[in-house]
């Protein structure tokens, strides 16, 4: 195939083994880079969309229909307004000469209005304010070497790269950076070598197979026949998607009817690991099936890229599933290899289980004295002591046992200090579990430690139960105030403390289980957890304003607008486990034919009695009343206070924000017939003390003058 318009693209660079969980997004990034950069160069379509490759040891990128030289397109150009391009005479001015000149065009001044020169031609025209004098030319097209090595430049200058390496290439010097030593550039539009150069390397039509499968070099006749040879020369899946595909299918197949305990972020690891991925059998000896399933999972998943399988009784099996680089028709030995290394593996597990429950947990708590919770906060054992205080309290405040959540503060954390722990920190809390449970403590304490952790991100699980949940929270606030009062609050995208998921698992907390607590009496809680401690100051209206802030951000990603948001959060609600039925209301009371109108006067109320409620009369004078819409109004007022009231009491959110439709009438004719701000001071006082009282009945639910378009 020659190399004219129209062709297939293959980019390759082949490199040492690049970081697997950076693999996939580094090859799309890699891949868009490279057609934006051609797409602006029109040298590939606009509809057209690359193909991308990813293995351990290869970026590459395909794109069909692939011109070697992009057409010429017309360029028009807004030279000056034709007041300045002209002198007195009509002749060119000394600033459009200036101008051509620049352009490396002065010849098109001599013949000045009617200049024609090949392709390039003046000519005025209005820009649709003055007359202008404008430059029409061809540009030349853009041709594929040029354009590709810079879109090659810039696509590895632009890859999200976790951490760059430098290294020589052809010299003693490190000047070559990229995340991997790169070896080798492949380039073919068609059957032609690109000539293009990058990272020190200049382009062919060599490419590379399996490292073990394969001959070193595959040399490749056209673009085309990229893939197609990898996998039938190279033993090399090119495509991640066709290659984790093919591990899916095959992992399903393996479990033979069990679950595959796979997390997504393991398939797609194990994906860029392997080229030619085989997926085979390994067991292990049961016994260890008496070490808690999370360390095995764990030990299987972290350490040796595992899959772990689940019966149908939801027990673990001493089956594994693993993912190899070689299809061989005897795989006995890698099975074996495999099953050594676990083996060793699950023997330290065992060994950290069985030791850790030589001692109590309890007696484990005055070694959190030795672990730094934070340099102005003292240690884990200091905090203990203020999430035991504070755990009391909010157990209290929600319905929960105040001892059981003090035990369970005090044990929450004493899992740090033990070798299980210490060797998988992402155990914390589940090994407290178990130990506690080994010591004798209740089901409830022990759940505690595991759940006082969660929520740990987003759609994770709340605490269950209410002791849990009293624990869960006090680890929550006792951070947000703790951190705060030290100014460790976070600052624009950096939260290394992770403050805004503790607040948004304040929130979920308060919200999902609905607690009937009051979020200031939690943070004046967490508040007093610190008196006394040197250099925290009392932080509270920012912790406040902090979580209701988050509140704002959770209510958006549930799908709410900004008015029906600040609607409820006018004022800030200090029952946020309400919010979600008033939001509820607020969305019911939009869809009223009367909703726009009511919200529009109430937005108009609120801002007469911002500027002049101070002026109104303590209470409402009917003697006063000049005007049968200002009885009428005070009549409908008195009527909905009660009715209000009680619904909002009995929680019945969307009945009171309804009760309001029936006073639209009386609203519009007020403000048609009276005037508020009339000139005799006791008029106007009791007037303003009536739209006080009206204000008052219609913003019980939420602030619907935030609804007002």
């Amino acid at each position: 195939m020659s190399a004219g318009a129209g062709a297939t693209l293959v980019v390759e660079l082949l490199t040492e083994e690049l970081p697997p969980n950076a693999l996939r997004k580094l090859s799309e990034a890699f891949g868009n880079a490279l057609i934006d950069r051609l797409r602006e160069d029109r040298l590939a379509p606009a509809g057209e969309k690359p193909i991308v490759y990813a293995t351990p040891r290869r970026l590459a990128v395909s794109i069909k229909h692939v011109l070697s030289e992009a057409p010429d397109q017309e360029v028009i150009e807004r030279l000056m307004p034709r007041a300045q391009a002209e002198d007195g005479s009509g002749k060119p001015s000394a600033a459009l000469r200036g101008r051509l000149k620049k352009l490396g065009r002065p010849q098109l001044a001599e013949a000045y209005p009617d200049a024609w020169d090949g392709l390039d031609h003046l000519y005025t025209q209005s820009d649709g304010k003055v007359d202008c004098v404008w430059l029409r030319s061809m540009a030349k097209g853009s041709t594929l070497m040029p354009a590709l090595e810079g879109a090659l430049d810039e696509a590895i200058n632009a890859l999200p790269i976790p951490k760059v390496m430098n290294y020589a290439r052809g010299g003693y010097y490190n000047d070559v950076k990229f995340v991997r030593p790169a070896h080798g550039l492949l380039a073919l539009h068609g059957d032609v070598v690109v000539p293009v150069r990058a990272l020190g390397l200049d382009a062919g039509r060599t490419t590379s197979g399996h490292r073990f499968l394969s001959r070193p070099d595959i040399v490749l006749q056209n673009a085309d026949a990229y893939e197609p040879t990898l996998e039938a020369q190279g033993k090399v899946l090119p495509s991640f998607e066709k290659r984790r595909d093919k591990i899916l299918a095959e992992l399903r197949q393996a479990a033979a009817g069990a679950r595959l305990i796979m997390p997504d972020p393991l398939l797609d690891e194990v994906t860029a690991l392997v080229e030619w991925p085989k997926v085979y059998t390994g067991g292990f000896d049961p016994a260890f099936l008496a070490v808690p399933r999370e360390c095995l999972i764990l030990t299987m998943q972290q350490n040796q890229k595992y899959f772990a399988l689940e019966g149908t009784d939801g027990l673990l099996q001493n089956r594994f599933l693993l993912v190899s680089n070689i299809d061989l028709l005897d795989a006995e030995a890698i099975i074996h290899g495999n099953e050594r290394v676990l083996r060793a593996r699950l023997a330290d597990a065992k060994f950290f289980y069985d030791q850790d429950r030589k001692v109590s947990l309890e007696s484990r708590v005055p070694g959190l004295a030795h672990i730094v919770y934070h340099n102005k906060l003292g240690n884990q054992l200091e905090r203990v002591a203020r999430l035991r205080e504070l755990a009391r309290g909010i157990a209290a405040e929600i319905g929960a046992d105040p001892a059981a959540a003090d035990q369970a503060a005090l044990l929450a954390k004493a899992d740090l200090v033990t070798e299980m722990v210490g060797e998988f920190p992402e155990l914390q809390g589940t090994m407290g579990r178990y130990y506690a449970l080994h010591d004798g403590e209740t089901t409830a304490v022990a759940d505690a430690i595991a759940q006082h952790y969660l929520p740990r991100f987003a759609g994770d699980a709340i605490p269950q139960a209410p002791i849990a949940r009293a624990v869960a929270l006090a680890d929550k606030l006792e951070a947000l105030s703790g951190l705060f009062g030290v100014g460790g609050q976070p600052t624009g995208d950096k939260d290394p403390f992770g403050l805004r998921r503790a607040a948004i698992g304040v929130l979920r907390i308060l919200i999902e289980a609905k607690l009937p607590v009051d979020l200031r009496r939690l943070i004046d809680l967490a508040q007093a957890a610190f008196a006394g401690a040197p250099g925290v100051r009392d932080a509270s209206s920012d912790v406040e304003a902090f979580i209701h802030d988050r509140l704002r951000v959770y209510l958006r990603e549930e799908g709410y607008t900004a008015n029906q948001v600040e609607a409820v959060m006018s004022p800030p609600p200090l029952r946020v486990d309400l919010v979600p039925e008033r939001l509820a209301a607020v969305r019911s009371f939009i869809a009223l034919p009367e909703a726009a109108a009511l919200a529009s006067a109430n937005k108009r109320i609120v801002n007469i009695l911002k500027k002049s409620g101070a002026d109104a009369a303590p209470a409402v004078d009917r003697s006063l009343f000049a005007d049968g819409a200002e009885r009428d109004l005070f009549a409908e007022v008195q009527k909905l206070l009660p009715v209000v009231h009680g619904h909002v009491d009995r929680g019945e959110y969307t009945e009171a924000l309804r009760a309001l439709a029936s006073a639209r009438a009386s609203v519009d004719r007020f403000f048609d017939d009276v005037l508020v701000m009339a000139e005799d001071p006791a008029l106007r006082a009791n007037r303003l003390a009536l739209l006080r009282g009206l204000a008052e009945a219609m913003n019980q639910v939420a602030d619907i003058s935030k609804l007002a378009v």
